[in-house]
């Protein structure tokens, strides 16, 4: 019998039902003519009815009078017929359309199932399947698997596993090769179907002359290649901030809405910017908080591989990583490549410290590993170069370095080999300094860094309500009376310019000097005078 369309079935259904019906009266079965089966009449992605031959991805065997040519014409269609099928998107049904709880759980649904275009938008790096898929050869998985078996001692497959984030399944069938070629020695049975695996001393010779070339077990590189797309799919510059994410990110500081203003199109250009003021009055707070407006994580390796050298990139003292709360257990049923790790969108500060090598690719001399510069650890975040002008390098030297990264948006790093790398400058950069920008730099320089933003002095109502912040969080009750004793004494009447950082110092003087005396910590004008002429002494 020949297959039915979904508008023939329904007639033969509706003719079935009116003749039990007849013949039953008592049945209660509703009436067919009344219901409504537009949704099923309509053809979904697969659905053949009538014309099952003429839309079918499947082709009907060819002719022997057909010729070779218009046989492979016929099937290479039929493979751009199922390309094209598979980036169709399933249509919401008009019952889902009515209902808005429905309708989002549809489209979580589909994008959970969706194609490959939804990568995209959210990027995350799956686990390999092969070690040519991860970018490795034997050669360097047996490098970095025999130098830490050199330093271990024994490991299981598993723990080898773990170590240098491959899965189990592509290194336990090496390590049972490799066993067989005398590099290893079974020592005992682990849990399920896994060894315990020591060196022995034809792999021990191996492992002393592998270390002296590099020293690296940790993580298997990540090719740079793959490094590149992942930052290209992650890019800072294809993130939008609103004025929420800006108020949100920043709603620990009390900035004045006009400062806002200023600052949201200057994050949103993923440039850089200058933020300048007198000291004291929260540019670094500001630059701080600047990535958290984005509020989302990314992923990055834990090393890269270039040619034969080890770059490491993760680097914990400016990475936060995002704890996961799926379970550790025997099998990682995550789907995700372990090499990377998760972290939220890096913010890197970097002040008076530092130097010219911190801006290129170093190697350690004893251990021949790379260690990545700031402004590749920065990438798909932000870069603070605080107190911009006073570092130990001269300033033309650090203008010199950046001002080709800064227009064309990527930059070269020297590799110890000798070779010349391009990688991505795709972060947003903050030279937050005291000191005016056009007496630092030339306008050359200015003009590449769009935005200059001036961090003034707070008013005397926001310094009044820097006062009620800081109280509570200093252990002590604001008192008004106090504060404006301290206002028209020491500030107005002298001319002394309000700066946001004085609150929180003045208190913490009151309450040090309280917890001395031996005092309930209250304000009072004689702890407020205290509290002057010590912060105040040459000031």
């Amino acid at each position: 019998m020949s297959k039915l369309s979904p508008t023939e079935f329904l007639d033969r259904l509706k003719s079935e039902c009116l003749e039990q019906s007849t013949s039953d009266q008592g049945s209660g079965l509703p009436e067919l003519n009344s219901l409504d089966f537009s949704d099923l009449e309509q053809k979904l992605p697969g659905d053949l009815g009538n014309s099952e031959v003429e839309n079918s991805d499947e082709q009907p065997a060819p002719s022997p009078h057909d010729s070779p040519g218009k046989s492979e014409a016929a099937s290479d269609q039929a493979k751009i017929r199922q390309t094209e099928k598979k980036k169709e998107k399933p249509p919401t049904p008009s019952a889902v359309k009515n209902d808005s709880y429905l309708a989002e759980l549809f489209d979580r649904v589909s994008n959970l199932l969706g194609d490959e275009g939804d990568e995209q938008v959210h990027f995350i790096p799956k686990s390999p399947e092969s070690l040519e898929a991860a970018g490795l050869s034997e050669d360097d998985v047996e490098r970095l698997i025999l130098k830490y078996l050199l330093a271990r001692g024994l490991a299981s497959g598993r723990q080898i596993s773990q170590q240098i984030r491959i899965p189990f399944a592509l290194i336990d069938p090496l390590l049972k090769r490799w066993k067989y070629d005398q590099v290893l020695d079974l020592r005992d049975s682990a849990e399920m179907g896994d060894y315990f695996y020591s060196i022995t001393e034809l792999g021990r010779e191996k492992a002393k002359r592998f270390s002296e070339e590099c020293y690296y077990f940790g993580s298997a590189p990540v090719p740079l290649k793959d490094y590149l797309k992942a930052m290209e799919k992650q890019s800072i510059a294809k993130q939008v901030v609103h004025e929420e994410d800006l108020r949100r990110a920043f709603s620990d500081l009390l900035i004045a809405p006009e400062m806002l203003d200023k600052l949201g199109p200057a994050i949103n250009s993923g440039r850089g910017m200058f933020l300048f003021g007198e000291a004291g009055n929260g540019k670094t707070s500001i630059a701080e908080r600047m990535t958290s407006c984005f509020g989302s994580s990314i992923w990055i390796p834990r090393a890269l591989l270039i040619d034969a050298d080890i770059m490491r990139l993760y680097d914990p003292g400016v990475h936060e990583e995002v704890q996961n709360e799926q379970e550790q257990g025997i099998f990682d049923l995550s789907g995700v490549d372990q090499r990377w790790v998760q972290i939220t969108r890096p913010t890197v500060v970097a002040g008076g410290e530092l130097t010219m090598s911190e801006l290129e690719v170093t190697q350690n001399p004893q251990t021949k590993t790379c260690e990545a510069p700031l402004q590749l650890k920065s990438n798909c975040g932000t870069l603070v170069i605080d107190d911009f002008g006073r570092q130990a390098m001269p300033v033309d030297e650090l203008l010199n370095r950046w001002i080709v990264p800064l227009e064309k948006r990527y930059d070269y790093l020297n590799m110890p080999s000798g070779k010349k790398i391009q990688v991505p400058f795709d972060q947003l950069i903050v030279f937050s300094t005291n000191l005016e920008p056009k007496d630092l730099v030339d306008g050359a320089f200015l003009r590449r860094i769009p935005y200059k933003i001036e961090v003034t002095d707070p008013s005397r109502e926001h310094f009044v309500q820097l006062f009620q912040i800081m109280a509570p969080l200093t252990g002590m009750e604001f008192d008004e009376e106090s504060v404006e004793y301290l206002i028209k004494t020491h500030y107005e009447k002298v001319n002394r310019p309000f700066r946001a950082c004085q609150p929180r110092d003045l208190l913490l003087q009151v309450r040090n000097f309280c917890v001395y005396k031996q005092i309930e910590k209250k304000m009072s004008p004689s702890a407020f005078d205290f509290a002057v002429e010590n912060y105040f002494s040459i000031m």
